[in-house]
């Protein structure tokens, strides 16, 4: 079975009307839309802040380290050691699927200035991808529990749009999935190539905590007052 195209909307939560800012947020492997829905009240932004957040779903995928078996995917893993043998078609592909929503948001009166990559796991691979590749300026990145995929390929590819943007990147100290160092290893090569970036580690697995929560609202607020 190959993979389908994300067929289903996704799910939009506006934290005040007449949004003046938008959140495209990722979710990882095997989830859906729904799984960071929940957070949005649980980051208490200021009302003033008119926040649209957006969460798609991801296609349908055979996923080679789970067997091949059909899950919401952004792009196939086809070993343990994920940066190995990477899906390069699949990564680019979820990545065209974020700059059509991106290209929605500006239809909608939202400038890139004022638009957030965010994503976890999965979801912020291709939240980092897509969102240092984007030839216009974005107001930030946010990668919770990942990497930079295709980091081969970063110096390359870079656009210099987003250069300096604002990152925000968090990781479990415990992460059996991502290694710590794999997330340290992307932050450093963002920093270096002069991205903004604000790491941070917290006493957790592959998951999110509430210090996380506080901390994702803390830089969002920053990032898009």
């Amino acid at each position: 079975m190959t993979r389908s195209a994300p067929t289903d909307p996704p799910i939009e939560i506006e934290t005040a009307p007449q949004p003046t800012a938008s959140v495209i947020w990722l979710h990882g492997l095997g989830a859906d839309g729904h799984d960071f829905e929940p957070i949005v009240p649980e980051l208490r932004l200021p009302r003033e802040l008119a926040v649209r957040f957006i969460f798609p779903h991801a296609p349908h995928r055979p996923v080679t380290i789970n067997g091949g078996s059909v899950m919401r995917a952004w792009y196939d893993i086809r070993t343990a050691e994920f940066v190995r043998r990477e899906d390069e078609a699949g990564i680019r592909e979820s990545e065209q699927v974020v700059r059509a929503l991106i290209a929605r948001e500006q239809a909608r009166g939202i400038p890139c200035r004022r638009i957030v990559l965010a994503g976890f796991s999965q979801g912020g691979a291709i939240a980092l991808h897509t969102g240092v590749r984007y030839p216009e300026g974005l107001a930030g990145l946010m990668a919770l529990s990942t990497y930079l995929p295709l980091a081969d390929l970063f110096s390359a590819e870079a656009h210099p749009a987003n250069t300096a943007v604002p990152v925000f990147m968090a990781h479990g100290v415990e992460d059996p999935l991502i290694p710590l160092e794999r997330g340290q290893e992307s932050a450093n090569l963002l920093k270096r190539a002069g991205a903004d970036v604000e790491w941070r580690t917290y006493e957790m697995g592959h998951s999110v905590c509430l210090d996380e929560i506080a901390d994702v609202a803390a830089w969002l607020i920053r990032t898009l007052r």
